[in-house]
C-alpha cells in the first residue's frame, strides 16, 4: 500500500501547478515597446529690452483728447517757490488750535504733529498738495489743494482745517 500511495503522489502535481502555468503562457509573445524621446528644439536666446518699455510703477500721462479742457497751459503748481514748514505735513495731521489778532489781519495757529506752533495768515501755504490758505476765520482755515490726477492734469480741491478745543481731561474737541 506504500508504494501505490508514494506513487500516487509523485503523478500528482503540487497545489499551486496550475499558476505556474499560468504565469509562464503569460508573458509568451508579449514584447515590450518604448516610445521615442520628443525631440529637443535647439535654444533660442531671447533679448530683453527693458529700456526701450515705459516704467510700470511710473505714472504715465494719458494722451489728451481733443477736448477743451485739456492741455499743457492749465492749472498747475508753482514747483519753483520755496517750500514752507507746514508743506511737509499732510492736512489731516495739522491742528488749528486758535487764532491772533495783529493789525487788522488775521491769523490762525496751527499745531504740527512735532508740537511745533506757526502762525498763518491768508496767503501762507500748508498741507502736501500745494494747499494756499485763501481765509482764516476764527474757527477754521479754508485752503485751496492744487492735485494732480492720473491723467498728469491738475485740479483745484477745497480743504479746511477746523478749531480743535482741549478740554481740562486733555481730550479734543472739534
Amino acid at each position: 500500500m506504500a508504494a501505490l500511495s508514494a506513487g500516487m503522489l509523485g503523478c500528482s502535481g503540487g497545489p499551486h501547478d496550475d499558476l505556474d502555468q499560468f504565469v509562464r503562457d503569460a508573458g509568451q509573445g508579449m514584447r515590450g515597446k518604448v516610445e521615442p524621446l520628443p525631440e529637443v528644439k535647439p535654444y533660442e536666446p531671447f533679448a530683453y529690452a527693458a529700456f526701450d518699455l515705459p516704467e510700470p510703477f511710473k505714472p504715465r500721462k494719458l494722451k489728451a483728447s481733443n477736448n477743451v479742457g485739456s492741455g499743457g497751459g492749465g492749472l498747475q503748481p508753482d514747483l519753483n517757490r520755496r517750500k514752507e514748514p507746514l508743506e511737509s505735513y499732510e492736512l489731516e495731521k495739522l491742528k488749528m488750535v486758535g487764532t491772533l489778532q495783529q493789525n487788522k489781519l488775521m491769523y490762525a495757529l496751527i499745531k504740527a504733529p512735532d508740537n511745533s506752533l506757526h502762525r498763518v495768515k491768508v496767503g501762507n501755504y500748508m498741507g502736501v498738495n500745494f494747499g494756499k490758505v485763501t481765509s482764516v476765520s476764527e474757527s477754521e482755515v479754508q485752503l485751496t489743494e492744487v492735485i494732480e490726477d492720473s491723467a498728469g492734469e491738475w485740479s483745484e480741491k477745497q480743504g479746511s482745517v477746523t478749531l480743535v478745543e482741549e478740554s481740562a481731561t486733555g481730550q479734543q474737541k472739534k
